[in-house]
């Protein structure tokens, strides 16, 4: 083959997979936006009756408990918003008792939601813990970081530089990852085992991890359970279509993904762990959750956990206020973490 002939050759194999590759990001993108909303705002009939069951003892639990204060939106009520970049925004709290008053350094919670959460919907967590005293980083995932891992590694990389900075050093953290953000930890802890010796204060800095609805199974697993929300006539196409992404560009995502998952598998992190999980979850598989909590706790981790049969993909909050809330609370109490007292 002459010196033309393998550069056309090369330009149209480059050409190929490239097309291929936007094409199945436009599909898989068109698709998420359909699945997402259903993924995790839609109720099943059986979570309506039990949220229905559930209201009065909640509301009760609710008004007596630190952490039960929940709205719709975050108060900006003694609370100073700042965007510091697209998908990263800071909730500094100046409405409770100042550290300085309690010898206590204020704690800065890192919360990692789900993959299209709301503003809404993550208000819900970031109160809990702004009217407890802590000041609240939202680090958002899209969809592109997921489905090009090298993006969301640069995006790793630029949150662990931030919480390394002057502004943030200092400061206990405590990590919340609901659904996808526990991929985006595990992404920072990629970065993190690079260099333990440059992050070695940064991990000994991190207090507690939640897990809230781990995505966790085989790829094959993952995929099936999100094609399932989408429509029946679709379900196989999601499904086909997403596996075939992942095996034309296997080295750019799949090698990634399992590197990832090791690497998490074995953290460096060995703070407590608190894991909210149920078996209706189509995107985690129970028995390798439950395989994975053992290995953490014969590693020395101290692990809680909570388990429904029943409950929603990133939903347990709403499906079950008072074991989550109550939970937490006993969590964020064993890592000596617990709530600055409200100002009346």
């Amino acid at each position: 083959m002459g010196v033309g002939e393998t550069l056309l050759f090369y330009t149209f194999h480059c050409n190929w997979q490239l097309c291929v590759f936007w094409l199945c990001v436009v599909f898989i993108t068109v698709l998420f936006i359909g699945v997402c909303p259903q993924l995790f705002s839609r109720p099943r009939t059986s979570d309506i009756s039990r949220r229905k069951a559930y209201m009065f003892r909640s509301s009760l639990f609710l008004r007596r408990s630190p952490l039960g204060m929940l709205s719709t939106e975050v108060s900006l009520s003694g609370v100073t918003t700042q965007k510091i970049s697209k998908g990263i925004t800071f909730y500094e709290n100046e409405c409770t008792v100042p550290p300085s008053s309690t010898g206590r350094l204020r704690p800065l919670l890192l919360l990692l939601p789900w993959l299209g959460s709301q503003p809404k919907a993550q208000a819900k967590y970031c109160e809990i813990y702004l009217r407890t005293g802590f000041n609240v980083l939202v680090v958002e995932s899209n969809l592109s970081m997921f489905l090009w891992p090298r993006w969301g590694f640069q995006n790793s990389s630029r949150v662990l530089e931030l919480l390394k900075s002057e502004r943030f050093s200092q400061q206990p953290l405590l990590i919340h990852a609901i659904s996808i953000g526990g991929y985006t930890f595990a992404q920072m802890l990629v970065q993190m085992s690079r260099n333990a010796e440059h992050y070695q204060d940064l991990t000994s800095r991190i207090q507690g991890q939640i897990y809230d609805s781990l995505v966790i199974g085989s790829l094959e697993h993952m995929i099936t359970g999100i094609s399932r929300y989408v429509s029946p006539l679709l379900e196989s196409l999601v499904k086909h279509a997403s596996l075939l992404y992942f095996q034309v560009f296997k080295h750019q995502t799949v090698d990634y993904f399992n590197h990832s998952i090791d690497v998490f598998r074995n953290t460096l992190v060995t703070a407590p762990a608190l894991f909210y999980y149920s078996d209706s979850d189509a995107l985690c598989d129970p028995k390798v959750m439950q395989e994975l909590l053992e290995y953490w706790k014969k590693r020395g981790i101290t692990v809680m956990s909570k388990n429904w049969t029943e409950s929603v993909h990133a939903g347990h909050l709403r499906a079950h206020p008072q074991e989550y809330l109550s939970l937490l609370e006993h969590f964020l109490c064993s890592v000596k973490m617990t709530p600055f007292k409200a100002k009346m």
